[in-house]
């Protein structure tokens, strides 16, 4: 559906994409806004030079790589082809219609379609054996899945779990806010029954941070295998995970408020159990 011919010609045989009414800029428009089409399709469309570097040392697979030779260093433009599969199609866009298709502004003249990987549980690899994991349970705001996902690559996580996730990942306010860190961190997705029987299953602890039955962050010990589990802000956690956390955790507050922002409150959960981990000199 999404292979475009020619690949890897020589600049000045491609065709530039110069009409706003091309059916392509009509299949990346609809990928970029309609979660619906990205789901069937098994794409996404990513924006930038940084992202795009990301998702390739993250493995993902680009599909079709789009530039503008307007914005575009002819230079950089051979860098990255060369950093891409053979198959990978190419097309030249003008700059009006890559502005049409941008979701953002100054993006280095480069978008592609990626295709998008499987996110269950079971695609989780944990290499040591005490891993360290970020849940968030039904976060609904794009912004701060990828707020969670730049903390999470900030202090190395071994996971990031989206327990009941409201949206779906490639989300392109997820991958911009994230600034690439989707492609640079493992992700999964499952139901909250899911995700708490997948922690019972690799003996991890679960760090619940919630207001009732609660200890202090800094007197719980995240130095084993350890998931910090966060809700949103407005209804906090389900009750299924109060039920079965092995410590509710607080950060306790001097002011009038009893929440911070999820993305907030994840970093400074996370990097007290970084702290904790740090050896010991002797």
């Amino acid at each position: 559906m999404f292979t475009v011919s020619p690949t890897f010609v020589d600049m000045e045989e491609l065709k530039e994409i110069s009409s706003l009414h091309n059916p392509w800029v009509r299949k990346v428009l609809s990928l970029r806004v309609k979660s619906r089409e990205r789901r069937a399709s098994g794409r996404f469309v990513l924006e930038g030079d940084r992202e795009l570097q990301l998702a390739l040392r993250g493995g993902y697979r680009i599909d079709t790589l789009l530039f503008c030779p307007d914005i575009l260093d002819g230079e950089r433009l051979g860098q990255v082809r060369q950093s891409l599969d053979p198959g990978a199609g190419l097309l030249s866009v003008s700059r009006e219609v890559y502005e049409k298709m941008a979701y953002r502004g100054n993006t280095q003249g480069l978008m592609a379609v990626a295709h998008a990987r499987k996110h269950g549980l079971d695609t989780l690899e944990m290499k040591r054996d005490n891993p360290l994991i970020l849940v968030a349970e039904a976060p609904e705001k794009p912004g701060n899945i990828g707020a969670l996902l730049r903390t999470a690559d900030a202090a190395a996580l071994d996971a990031v779990i989206i327990a009941n996730p409201k949206t779906d990942l490639y989300n392109p306010n997820t991958i911009r806010s994230s600034v690439g860190c989707l492609f640079t961190t493992q992700v999964a997705t499952g139901t909250t029954t899911e995700v708490i029987a997948y922690l019972k299953g690799i003996h991890c602890r679960m760090y619940c941070a919630a207001l009732t039955a609660s200890r202090p962050y800094t007197e719980a010990d995240f130095r084993g295998s350890s998931a910090i589990v966060v809700g949103t802000e407005s209804e906090g956690l389900s009750p299924e995970w109060l039920r079965e956390a092995d410590q509710n955790i607080i950060i306790p507050m001097e002011g009038q408020i009893d929440s911070m922002n999820v993305s907030v409150s994840a970093a400074i959960l996370i990097f007290e159990a970084k702290r904790q981990r740090i050896p010991k000199r002797e």
